[in-house]
Parts: structure tokens; C-alpha cells; sequence
């Protein structure tokens, strides 16, 4: 009989939104505490998880003995100190990106994940998007070669001036708000799957083009990234240009792998909404793409089907310590590349 594997989700917003529900579809776990400062209480009474506590470190001198794993989904300037504490339990970790406010931090927590040996990754669920995974088969098997650029961008309108929404922490730089650690990292990451190794060397920016804001209780400033834009070189002729935008009139997500013999364009009006074409120089065709084995579970949310293949590697790493599970290792590599576009406290 296969082990049910024991889980508790730190963070409220995403955590319970997105991680809650997958997680309690998925048949190897079961999420048995919540943690934090504010609604965990509530939510565990709604959703029938036994504990729930303010934060990641009460929830592991409490009840660390009876988990297997934590999903740090908190803030970013909190995945530090969470990961360190879960990590000194040796228990296997699976961390929201941003993974780190800075290079600093992502390199201690890399070494931390080494000594204790635990299955630990980073939720990049949107590599299992099928189009995704066509179009890395399609690198991988020479339908695209030689590979020269990859050109990933996503536009949408949530942070034109026109614009409302709460305050809070994604607004403040220095506790990791802003598209870059928010879309960016994606972006990168997308990016270096598809190219299959780490770029050699990376430069971009990152733009605020709307500092004052407002929501229901008035103006405020932010100090945070409504643009970033990142050029990556792979060496052999291979570069990445991305790009995210929330200041445009559109949503449209755009993922084109370009070869000297052909191009692959997935584009749609969100990352979830997508359609595949191959373009030569003689014709364009559109391409089906095998869905996810838990299609069935995006009637809850459209992330649901990807959030639960990349618990399917979880559970792999954890067994076997072999899988497609992102590393902490990867998000080190992403981390370099957020710094040298200016994310970074």
C-alpha cells in the first residue's frame, strides 16, 4: 500500500486557494495543518484541516513529528526563515517562487536542502502545461534545430493606473512584491527548461511605470516592478527574451521556440488558454496536445491539473530521488537571473 504523505501548507492566499485543494485530490497526500497569521484558524474549520497555526514555526514545534512535508506558499520574505526552520526538521519542502528576496539567501537555502537530504522543490507547476511539453518534446526530438530563440511574453491589465487593488506587501519591494519574482521567475524558468541547461550570462530591467496607486482606503506608493523584461544567452547561438507587462490593454501569453528550420508558437489569452502551432516556410499547422491526466480536476481551478503532475514528481523525488521536480538548485540558477534585472533587497 502506498504511503499517504502528511502535509502542511504555510500561507493562506495561494496556499489554500491552489496548493489546498490540489493536494486534497492528489491520492498520495493529506493536509493535516495550516499555518498563518491571521485566517488559518477559520479556513482549517472550513476546509476540516485538524490544526492550524500563525506561522510555520508553531505549526513545526507543535506538530513536526507527524508531517512529511511543507509547502512554504507565505510571502517571499518569509521562504527564508520558513524553509531553514522545516529543513533543520529534515523534512521535504516544496516552496512558491519567488524562491529568495536575494542571491544571499537562495544560496544558504540550497545548502540547507543538501544537508538534509530531503526531497525539495520549487512550484513551477506551469512546465506541465501541455503545450509546454510539447514544444520541449519538439526541441528535444530535432523538430526545432538548430534551437536560436526562445521568446516568451505575458501581458495583461491588472496594474494599469486605472487600476485597484489592496495594498499590502506585493506593492513593497524589500519583503519581494513585483512581476519579477512573480511572473518573471516563471518566465526563467520556462525558459531554461526549454534550452535544457543554465544561460551563460543574463541582463534586463525592471520598470515601474505606475508608482502611486490607490485602493478603498485611499492612495499609496508602490515601490515595486509593474514591468520586467530579461534577455538570457544559453551560448551556441541560443538566447531568451522575456518579457511581462501589467500595464498593457491586452492579456495574451506568447511562447515561441524559433529554429533555423522552423517555429513553434503557443499563444493564448492566458497561460491556461493556449493552442500550438508549427510554422515553416511552406505552411502552419495547428498541433494537439495530450491534456493532463487531472483535467477533470480544473473545474476547482485551472492550476489544479499542473499543481497535481508536480506533485506526481514530488512523490517521485521522495521515493526514488529521481524526478522532473524543479530543484532548489534551478531556482538558484533563477535567482542570478532576477538579480541582474534589478530583483533583489
Amino acid at each position: 500500500m502506498s504511503q499517504i504523505f502528511k502535509v502542511g501548507i504555510v500561507g493562506s492566499g495561494f496556499g489554500t486557494k491552489a496548493h489546498l485543494p490540489a493536494l486534497t485530490a492528489h491520492k498520495r497526500f493529506e493536509v493535516i495543518a495550516l499555518a498563518s497569521p491571521h485566517s488559518a484558524k477559520a479556513i482549517a474549520a472550513e476546509r476540516k484541516v485538524s490544526h492550524a497555526f500563525a506561522s510555520c514555526k508553531e505549526m513545526l514545534d507543535a506538530i513536526g513529528d507527524e508531517l512529511d512535508c511543507v509547502v512554504i506558499a507565505a510571502p517571499p520574505f518569509l521562504h527564508h526563515e520558513d524553509i531553514l526552520t522545516t529543513l533543520e526538521r529534515k523534512l521535504h519542502v516544496l516552496c512558491e517562487k519567488p524562491f529568495a528576496l536575494n542571491l544571499a539567501q537562495a544560496e544558504e537555502m540550497v545548502r540547507a536542502a543538501e544537508r538534509a537530504g530531503t526531497a525539495c522543490g520549487i512550484s513551477h507547476e506551469f512546465r506541465w502545461i501541455p503545450q509546454r511539453i510539447a514544444i520541449k518534446q519538439l526541441i528535444q526530438n530535432g523538430h526545432l534545430a538548430p534551437m536560436r530563440e526562445i521568446e516568451i511574453t505575458q501581458l495583461s491589465g491588472n496594474l494599469r493606473t486605472s487600476g485597484t487593488r489592496q495594498r499590502g506587501w506585493w506593492f513593497e519591494k524589500e519583503r519581494g512584491g513585483g512581476l519579477a519574482g512573480a511572473l518573471l521567475s516563471h518566465l526563467i524558468d520556462s525558459a531554461n527548461n526549454l534550452a535544457g541547461r543554465p544561460p551563460v550570462r543574463s541582463t534586463g530591467f525592471i520598470r515601474t511605470a505606475n508608482p502611486q496607486r490607490h485602493d478603498e482606503n485611499g492612495a499609496f506608493t508602490s515601490t515595486v516592478d509593474d514591468g520586467a523584461f530579461a534577455m538570457l544567452d544559453y551560448g551556441d547561438g541560443l538566447i531568451a527574451l522575456l518579457t511581462v507587462d501589467g500595464t498593457c490593454a491586452v492579456n495574451q501569453f506568447t511562447l515561441s521556440a524559433h529554429a533555423e528550420n522552423r517555429t513553434a508558437v503557443a499563444s493564448g489569452a492566458t497561460p491556461d488558454a493556449l493552442k500550438l502551432f508549427s510554422v515553416d516556410d511552406e505552411e502552419t499547422n495547428e498541433l494537439n496536445c495530450k491534456p493532463s491526466p487531472y483535467t477533470k480536476f480544473a473545474t476547482v481551478g485551472p492550476l489544479i491539473p499542473w499543481l497535481m503532475e508536480l506533485y506526481d514528481e514530488w512523490v517521485k523525488q521522495i521515493e526514488t530521488g529521481t524526478s522532473a521536480l524543479p530543484t532548489f538548485q534551478e531556482a538558484l540558477v533563477t535567482q542570478r537571473v532576477l538579480e541582474s534585472v534589478g530583483y533583489s533587497t
